[in-house]
């Protein structure tokens, strides 16, 4: 839950069954009383309706919070990180990174690394698409050591080079104005 509209819905959700929401963060919601079993059902099939799902095992939550802090950082915030990835996601979850990563992949059956990439990845076509940096400046932006370094990688996830990719885009562009 790392969207506005996430936290929104779930307070309103919680409302509507008679539930006081004291604070709404990543993956964890307190309340000022004890939630009912009859509640606890109400709260999962409203939220299922909004495409989120409660969570009861500590572990999932876990690697929702990972999940969250992940795509908070690289999609949302404005301000990265000063330390590496590890260092950020056990200061932020307040466990040691190997466990962090174990419980992770057990999960999802991938490394958080791999997960980064994959949404770094994402940001970079999104950053490609909108066409006002330039390559330089989207490594710099992503933390990459390098052009060739940030190429190699799109490369190896997507199967283009982040300049074809670019193009892809221009050429759908022109086919469109050719219509």
């Amino acid at each position: 839950m790392v969207s506005r509209r996430c936290r929104m819905v779930v307070q309103d959700e919680m409302k509507k069954i008679g539930i006081t929401c004291v604070n709404v963060d990543l993956g964890v919601v307190e309340t000022s009383e004890e939630i009912t079993p009859k509640q606890r059902e109400q709260l999962r099939a409203n939220l299922l309706r909004w495409g989120l799902e409660l969570l009861d095992d500590m572990k999932d939550i876990l690697v929702e919070r990972i999940k969250n802090y992940i795509i908070e950082m690289i999609h949302y915030s404005e301000d990265t990180p000063k330390v590496n990835n590890s260092e950020y996601l056990s200061e932020k979850l307040g466990y040691d990174y190997a466990y962090l990563s174990n419980i992770f992949s057990q999960a999802k059956g991938m490394t958080i690394q791999h997960f980064i990439i994959m949404h770094k990845i994402e940001k970079i076509k999104e950053l490609l698409l909108y066409d006002e940096l330039n390559l330089s400046e989207i490594s710099y932006k992503m933390h990459y050591s390098s052009v060739a370094h940030l190429s190699n990688q799109f490369k190896k996830i997507t199967g283009v080079t982040p300049s074809f990719y670019r193009q892809l885009k221009n050429n759908r562009s022109d086919n469109l104005e050719d219509i």
